[in-house]
């Protein structure tokens, strides 16, 4: 028997869609069917003969068709959930959850895959998981502007949506309580007022009610502490020690700058850093350089050896630390014309702080609307939750020496449950395949 031509096969491929598109499901089922005889190996017949039997309900068959386009290609997302979504229906729930799990793998984006995914741990009884995967689900399906509604939700994908959100604020606020209840028990609910405010707002259960409009963390509020974008020095007892020491810190950035290495862009040591949208110049290229000594937590041991003075001044100080997070240590250099464009931080339990080393004037950070001219070797603390900006409009490079530090107006059991907060998060959002919220684009 001869096989079909070219233009016959494309002639019936193009008769099959449009019998699919006109919903012509007796003609679609004959000339798929058909498609797929002459074809076998074509991953297309396969998918919508599969979910053809999924709608009359034969399970066994809807197998059989994805388990065959899975053994032709097992590398593709979308045959994964077909045929994971089909094992799950037929009770075949670990290996479901294993083909469903490979398909978010291949494509993390693709929130329906992890929608189902998140049935299947369900249906396992891995709460914490099926948790986890229901808010990455509907996180990334939200930032594609999708499951915002009934509008935006496919009828058939709606009731496993609003189950999915139910199983979410439960599962959350039963997890991010429960990391506070060895501090409530041995410190008392009242030293954990405020925390348990922040969770309540970062739940969504109760409004954030900002005391001031400038200030909107992008992630965290604790709230109920003074609201002001800049600090009063005698908050920062460690100050003197700090700047006491501005020419040896001032030597070895010198070093550094001469040698021209280990600056790497600010902006791009970030996931998802954008320099268009946070940087620009009003002549040549604008850069906004660091020389980390910690970055995200991780100390750079190659620049603390290089700047050993540097690296024990800030060893020394109350940094946030923070596994993954915290601290973030460098010298910040803005180059000539360089305009850090305003933006906010992601919460006001973590302030900023600067030391100025070279500062030629003609710049300046705005933090609410406030400007500060830099002043060598005298510090300055800010909340970056409030629009902030900083611009060099000189001919020289600017630099300061950049650290987080916590919020003065904190108590002890405060920081203490607020970093188990941050840890619990960051752990769920990694189990949710999510970006850390806590990474922000920076402070000048």
């Amino acid at each position: 028997m001869s096989s079909p031509s070219p233009l016959a096969l494309d002639d019936l491929r193009n008769q099959a869609r449009a019998a699919l598109a006109a919903q012509d499901f007796t003609r679609c089922d004959r000339l798929y069917a058909e498609w797929l005889a002459l074809e076998p190996e074509s991953l297309e017949a396969l998918g919508v003969l599969g979910q053809r039997a999924v709608a009359q309900g034969r399970n066994a068959h809807a197998i059989e068709r994805f388990a065959a386009a899975h053994a032709i290609d097992p590398r593709s997302a979308t045959v994964c959930a077909n045929l994971g979504v089909a094992l799950r229906d037929a009770g075949k729930l670990d290996d479901a959850l294993a083909l469903l799990r490979d398909a978010v793998t291949l494509d993390p984006q693709f929130f329906i895959a992890r929608l189902h995914l998140g049935s299947v741990c369900e249906a396992l009884g891995r709460d914490n998981e099926a948790t986890a995967t229901y808010f990455g689900a509907v996180t990334t399906a939200q930032a594609q502007g999708r499951w915002l509604g009934d509008s935006t939700t496919a009828p058939v994908m709606r009731p496993l949506v609003r189950h999915a959100m139910q199983v979410i604020d439960r599962g959350r606020a039963q997890l991010f309580h429960g990391l506070l209840e060895p501090l409530r028990r041995q410190h008392g609910a009242d030293a954990l007022r405020r925390v348990q405010k922040c969770l309540a707002i970062y739940l969504g259960t109760i409004p954030a009610d900002w005391p001031d409009p400038r200030q909107k963390p992008s992630f965290m509020y604790l709230p109920d502490l003074p609201s002001t974008p800049w600090f009063d020095r005698s908050l920062f007892p460690w100050y003197d020690a700090l700047e006491s020491q501005t020419p040896a810190i001032l030597d070895e950035l010198q070093a550094v700058l001469a040698e021209e290495a280990g600056f790497i862009p600010f902006l791009k040591s970030r996931p998802g850093g954008n320099v268009e949208e946070h940087l620009v110049s009003e002549r040549g290229d604008a850069a906004w350089d660091g020389f980390f000594f910690y970055r995200h937590g991780e100390r750079f041991d190659d620049n603390c050896r290089r700047c050993p003075v540097t690296a024990a001044a800030l060893d020394a100080l109350p940094l946030v630390r923070l596994e993954g997070n915290a601290p973030e240590c460098l010298y910040s250099k803005l180059t000539p014309g360089s305009h850090i464009l305003p933006h906010r931080g992601v919460t006001n339990t973590r302030v900023v702080t600067h030391l100025p080393l070279i500062t030629p004037g003609n710049g300046a950070l705005r933090v609410g609307g406030e400007d500060h001219e830099w002043q060598v070797g005298r510090c300055i603390t800010f909340d970056d939750t409030f629009l902030h900006e900083a611009w060099n409009r000189s001919e020289q490079t600017r630099v300061v020496v950049l650290l987080d530090v916590w919020n003065p107006h904190m108590t002890p059991v405060e920081i203490a449950a607020v970093g188990t907060l941050v840890d619990g998060i960051r752990g769920f959002n990694t189990a949710a395949r999510l970006a850390d919220p806590m990474i922000d684009k920076g402070h000048g």
